[in-house]
């Protein structure tokens, strides 16, 4: 009995069970339902503008992702309460900081391929409407091997502790993807074109229908996303196994993760210390997943270390690299 009332402990251990207010169908129709929407109305105005995105406008459009994101954060906080509202918003900062991990590789892969910049953002698109699939499926996963097997959350700390070793201490192989298996398999089995064929994924030749390098550069950054997705999805679950929140700041994180990469495609060598932010704060939330059960943190907390460790690491990294943004303006 004495264990029981623990489990209501406003720190929130990670023994806890789900809420006990299970979240309405409804609320998850209209959540996939706004996010359709806002995919459309990006969509739609970024082909009325006829070209890339500029700087500027990338960094309105990130302005605007994060507002709905943190309105969306403001309804389940009054809907859901104020402990699922502060759990969403540091998995979401979780995993928006996160996404700029990815971006550091999605110009690569860009590059690579020698994406336009107008395609890139349609490779984008479907990107995360392929997120939206995948991750649905591996939080479900997650969430159902959690509850079955608690010692999970355990192996779900310590590869954290690993990623963020190799992360702090090694570097990415920048070009693994150039000749991955990936690639080598696609090549193998499927027809592809050797030229781009303006946005198209597929094109039809000698009465034969092909996939354009347009469909295998999205290909690979699916591969990639899932790649990532195996890193950040176990670190949500330190902060909560609500499936209705780890799913949802999951989502709204990705969705703005299109614009930010307009914005900060160009900037990515100023953010030299990001990776290190990143690696402490999965260490940290490691560390926190792993002896949840016997030094529970508050959530609020939890939320400053997450957001001093990230605002440190980058305003040094803006600091120390200021000269060669001055240099670079110049140009």
């Amino acid at each position: 009995m004495g264990r029981a009332r623990n489990l209501r402990l406003p720190c929130a251990p990670l023994h806890e069970s789900l809420p006990a207010v299970t979240t309405s169908i409804w609320f998850w129709i209209a959540f996939h339902i706004g996010v359709f929407i806002a995919i459309g109305i990006d969509l739609f105005t970024f082909h009325q503008r006829g070209r890339e995105l500029s700087m500027a406008a990338a960094a309105r459009r990130s302005v605007l992702w994060v507002l709905v994101s943190l309105g969306f954060n403001a309804l389940v906080w009054r809907i859901k309460g104020p402990h699922h509202g502060l759990d969403f918003f540091t998995g979401y900062l979780i995993e928006y900081s996160l996404s700029m991990d990815n971006i550091f590789v999605f110009v690569l892969i860009f590059a690579h391929f020698h994406v336009p910049p107008r395609a890139q953002h349609r490779v984008l698109v479907w990107g995360i409407i392929g997120a939206l699939i995948m991750r649905g499926t591996m939080i479900l996963g997650g969430i159902a091997l959690v509850q079955r097997f608690h010692f999970i959350l355990y192996l779900f700390g310590l590869f954290l502790l690993i990623t963020a070793a190799q992360m702090f201490f090694g570097k990415r192989p920048a070009h693994d993807f150039a000749e991955g298996w990936v690639l080598r398999t696609c090549r193998r089995i499927l027809p592809i074109t050797r030229e781009f064929h303006d946005e198209h994924f597929k094109v039809r030749v000698d009465d034969r229908w092909m996939l354009t390098p347009l469909a295998l550069t999205m290909i690979v950054i699916e591969v990639t996303d899932l790649i990532f997705a195996v890193d950040s999805i176990p670190a949500i679950f330190a902060i909560t196994r609500d499936p209705f929140i780890v799913y949802t700041s999951n989502i709204c994180a990705i969705l703005g993760l299109r614009s930010l990469y307009f914005l900060l495609a160009g900037l990515m060598k100023r953010f030299i210390y990001l990776r290190t932010g990143l690696a402490l704060v999965l260490g940290f939330v490691g560390i926190k997943m792993i002896l949840a059960d016997y030094f529970p943190l508050p959530r609020a907390v939890s939320l400053g270390i997450i957001v001093l460790i990230l605002a440190v690491t980058i305003a040094i990294s803006m600091a120390k690299t200021k000269n060669d943004g001055a240099a670079e303006g110049r140009k």
